[in-house]
């Protein structure tokens, strides 16, 4: 074994950057950084950050460079940094004598120039410090760290990892282009969990209900709450049974549901293996005439889950600084995608998400364009109204655009999705469809 001195450059600045990595030689076994593991915890709350185990693969986090003790020999080097790097996958010959590896990822597409800023908006129990290495490894702006009360059974204690270090409308730890806020997670038990975002205060108390919690206090009351504070309230795991119920969706168009109104900001998803089908809850929601932006987290909580596997993109206005409250505000507006790697761009007459297009009396076609781009394949672009399917295009290549004038005849949401399918080879090597939705862009007749 010798120990290698090895950096991964970002081709645009030849400066190192963190990336995600991983070392294996020709027989597949796995090798460790000095101060990572080879063989790491991966259950819930146990020593979260640093490392990662993706599908039966695992790597580890690194600043940008590492020592490392590797044998002489082929070794691949695997890197990663996010949908908008491309993957680097390198063999090296390892001769004795040789100290040093230099290695560079480059970027194929650059949505920060475009005023989009990635973010995961929710996960729990890394520290601060492991969450902003993990952010700028995933190319992550943003990261969410919410405290949550635990206990891993029943006759253990209850804890509250991370609540000392709430951060509220700031960030807990930031370096230039990343940082990381922690706020909190407030669980109702059997009804639902709410992510209180940007409060400058935290709301109490984290649990209600149950045979533990307090039942002197309301969903509503948590959501007023938070928005006195200047907060964002997000319905997390949207379309889990248990949380449907609460909301009580009547049958009717013309009925709203019972909290919702006023109450909630957005929506989460931590999955998008429902973009095929659509996500019924969420549609029938917009179908009401609630205007609900949709957002995604990767809920990580172990080293089983990767940061940012699925994310929230939002774009700021031109000009706009980059910070906490400006990238809140632009989710609460709605301009937004979620995504597990494509990156998707959508108008409705020039106007983006969130937008609220007026129409004329009389008007028969709206211009529509959508924009699917990346590295994997994918089977479907697709523009949606009121969730239905109104023009689709299958992707060729990179990027995919698909543009045209498209008829109307009443008022509504539209928004644009792109997705594989999991009998794609994709999907078979890695068993996540990639897929990518945009939050609504919403039609009104004058």
């Amino acid at each position: 074994m010798q120990t290698i001195h090895v950096r991964i450059n970002d081709a645009a600045t030849g400066q190192p950057t963190p990336v995600r990595i991983r070392f294996t030689d020709c027989e597949g076994h796995c090798f460790a950084p000095l101060g990572r593991l080879t063989d790491f915890a991966t259950g819930v709350n146990q020593d979260v950050g640093g490392n990662v185990r993706v599908g039966n693969q695992q790597y580890c986090y690194i600043d940008g460079t590492c020592e490392i003790a590797l044998p002489p020999g082929r070794i691949l080097i695997e890197a990663r940094k996010g949908p908008e790097y491309r993957p680097l996958s390198q063999g090296v010959e390892l001769t004795p004598g040789k100290l040093a590896l230099r290695l560079s990822i480059d970027r194929w597409a650059d949505l920060r120039a475009e005023g989009w800023y990635a973010g995961d908006m929710r996960c729990h129990f890394l520290s601060p410090h492991a969450a902003l290495l993990e952010a700028a490894a995933e190319d992550l702006a943003v990261v969410n760290l919410l405290a949550v009360p635990w206990r891993e059974t029943a006759s253990r204690p209850w804890s509250i990892p991370n609540l000392l270090a709430f951060s509220g409308q700031r960030p807990a730890l930031e370096i230039p282009g990343h940082m990381v806020v922690v706020n909190t997670l407030n669980v109702a038990h059997g009804q639902a969990t709410l992510s209180l975002l940007n409060c400058h205060r935290i709301v109490y108390p984290l649990r209600l209900g149950g045979p533990d919690g307090p039942s002197n206090w309301t969903l509503e009351a948590w959501c007023d709450q938070c928005h006195r504070k200047g907060g964002l309230v997000i319905w997390t795991n949207v379309g889990w049974p248990f949380q449907t119920d609460v909301v009580n969706l009547p049958t009717s168009r013309a009925e709203k549901p019972d909290l919702l109104p006023g109450k909630i900001d957005a929506v989460e998803v931590t999955d998008l293996a429902w973009c095929r089908e659509g996500l019924v809850e969420w549609y029938r929601l917009l179908d009401m005439g609630c205007r609900l932006p949709l957002t995604g987290a990767s809920g990580k909580d172990s080293n089983a889950t990767l940061l940012g596997a699925v994310r929230t993109y939002a774009r700021l206005e031109p000009g706009q600084e980059f910070n906490y409250r400006n990238w809140i505000e632009a989710v609460r507006a709605g301009r937004t995608f979620v995504t597990n790697g494509p990156l998707l761009s959508f108008s409705v007459n020039g106007r983006e998400p969130g937008s609220a297009v007026a129409l004329q009396a009389g008007t028969k076609t709206v211009r529509a364009r959508a924009e699917a781009r990346s590295l994997a394949p994918l089977d479907r672009l697709e523009v949606i109204a009121d969730g239905a399917v109104v023009a689709s295009a299958r992707p060729e290549g990179d990027a995919t655009v698909l543009e045209g004038d498209i008829p109307v005849s009443s008022a509504g949401w539209w928004a644009a999705r792109c997705w594989a399918d999991l009998s794609s080879e994709v999907g078979k090597t890695s068993g996540v469809c990639p897929a990518a939705h945009t939050s609504p862009v919403y039609l009104l007749f004058s």
